[in-house]
């Protein structure tokens, strides 16, 4: 004889877990909405400024100060220094806290032989490994939707970027600045790729050709 009520609760328990498994998915997949939608509230990317933004005043170490602004980077050589700023734009929705960077320079003959031209669009290009970046000596924020810069100076004639970045100045040839950033968390963090060519006395025109999320890529 087929006991019924026995059959009924086991359905009745099916159907519970049924229902339950589905609230826990649909728990589970708001979550995860509300967290992407939390971490983009915080996540910054960095551009060069705009022509029109205003220069920054950046100080070095050793009390010089520069200004850069209206998209233009700075490479200057002086009393044996060499001196970088670029203007920043963040037009993400978070802090950036700069991390680190990590420079290529470049002589004008070797930019000339280049396949993919001075300005290096490319695809294809792996992010950069993050243990090669130097340290930036001092915190430097970009708030969301405003202008800051970075800046780094070399000093040591026998670091082996002294003598790239003599050459690329003398040469009219190409500085990459990879700048190494996240928000103000420590989390997301981000690679730009800007390539800096030369236009007039020490300013050099500044684009950005990559961006390289580390987190999402799963390379941090």
């Amino acid at each position: 004889m087929t006991d019924w009520a026995a059959w009924g609760t086991s359905v009745g328990t099916l159907v519970l877990a049924g229902a339950t498994f589905s609230a826990v998915r649909s728990s589970n997949r708001s979550a995860r909405i509300a967290e992407r939608s939390l971490l983009a509230g915080q996540r910054p990317l960095l551009t060069p400024s705009r022509p029109q933004d205003p220069g920054e005043q950046v100080q070095f170490a050793d009390g010089r100060t520069f200004e850069v602004g209206n998209g233009r980077a700075m490479v200057s050589e002086v009393d044996g220094v060499i001196y970088l700023a670029m203007p920043l734009r963040n037009v993400g929705l978070g802090i950036a806290l700069l991390r680190g960077y990590h420079l290529e320079a470049e002589s004008g003959e070797r930019v000339a032989r280049d396949p993919q031209g001075p300005a290096r669009h490319r695809r294809g290009d792996r992010a950069p490994n993050a243990s090669d970046f130097s340290e930036q000596q001092r915190d430097i924020y970009v708030a969301s939707g405003s202008v800051g810069f970075w800046q780094a100076a070399v000093r040591d004639r026998s670091d082996g970027r002294y003598d790239d970045l003599q050459a690329a100045i003398a040469t009219a040839g190409r500085v990459t600045v990879d700048l190494l950033y996240a928000d103000h968390e420590g989390g997301q963090t981000t690679i730009t790729r800007f390539v800096l060519l030369p236009a007039e006395g020490d300013r050099w025109r500044c684009e950005v050709t990559r961006h390289w999320s580390l987190d999402a890529a799963g390379t941090g």
